[in-house]
């Protein structure tokens, strides 16, 4: 098509790719490009949070300062990512039920 489709409107595809939802999907954090900006209290809390992040192969910028609160929240966030729920399918009308009986679900327990 030409530059004025439908009289002159933006094309929605050239739109889509230069705007929308999480346009630069390769930089994720705690990658070596993006890594987690965490801050901790003290030496050894530091050691923990290291070793936290080394096992999970993370990358993270570590700060120890005493005057400031404990922030460690992009971490928690990348170790609890939800996940996926899945449920048992339910069965069909002329399928044995599942309670054992050895009747149809239609006739058992649907």
């Amino acid at each position: 098509m030409h530059d004025l489709y439908y009289k002159g409107r933006i094309h929605t595809r050239v739109n889509h790719i230069k705007t929308g939802y999480n346009t630069k999907r390769l930089v994720k954090l705690g990658t070596e490009k993006n890594p987690l900006t965490l801050v901790v209290n003290s030496d050894e809390r530091k050691l923990e949070v290291e070793q936290l992040v080394t096992d999970n192969e993370l990358f993270a910028n570590i700060t120890v300062d005493s005057s400031i609160d404990e922030n460690i929240n992009e971490l928690n966030t990348i170790l609890n990512k939800p996940t996926t729920t899945t449920f048992d399918k339910t069965p069909n009308r002329n399928d044995p039920c599942s309670c054992g009986s050895g009747k149809k679900y239609k006739k058992c327990c649907g």
